[in-house]
């Protein structure tokens, strides 16, 4: 039906944080809500599991993922200012029906994004988005330029055509009611 989506998100996993099968992902909230695939690590997650805890929130694993669910439910986007670390990671809120992609401040762990045929496929490796099927690999002529002057390309640029890098401390929210490609904002 229109205005709906239709989410996959996949992911594969090094476990250093709570090696169990709680700590797989996708994770979702204790309701249902809120899904995330998250690549990274939050330092500060021990003194935000504190905090949320003395709020009420119960947690099912010692998971850094986890805590940055519990983070999502209480504050929103306002969460990621919250955090300290390196990540990257994508969000679903299945009341709200928006996807939310988040990269840290630093710009340490990347996360690349594009908008092909109605879909919107983000990734940590831009191989993986080429392994759906949907982009084509064309090179970015502007980027090639900018590559072969300053050997780097910069800000969202790669050096595929449609493939965006989300820049350090942004997040992008895309819902399917206003299904354009939305610009990123910035997080403190």
């Amino acid at each position: 039906a229109a205005g709906r989506f239709s989410v996959a998100i996949g992911h594969r996993r090094l476990a250093i944080i709570d090696l169990t099968h709680y700590g797989h992902q996708p994770m979702s909230s204790g309701d249902g809500r809120f899904w995330i695939s998250f690549n990274g690590e939050i330092y500060n997650f021990p003194e935000l599991r504190n905090e949320l805890i003395a709020a009420g929130h119960i947690f099912r694993t010692r998971s850094d993922t986890e805590v940055i669910l519990h983070l999502w439910e209480e504050y929103g986007a306002e969460a990621c200012s919250r955090l300290d670390g390196m990540f990257a990671f994508a969000i679903y809120d299945r009341f709200q029906n928006e996807l939310t992609l988040v990269r840290d401040r630093f710009g340490v762990k990347p996360l690349y994004y594009a908008f092909s045929q109605g879909t919107l496929l983000f990734a940590s490796e831009i191989k993986a988005l080429f392994a759906s099927g949907l982009l084509s690999g064309q090179l970015n002529p502007a980027a090639l330029v900018e590559y072969f002057t300053f050997q780097n390309t910069f800000g969202s640029t790669t050096m595929f055509e449609g493939v965006q890098l989300l820049e350090p401390g942004e997040y992008l929210t895309v819902r399917p009611d206003a299904w354009q490609i939305p610009t990123p904002r910035k997080f403190h």
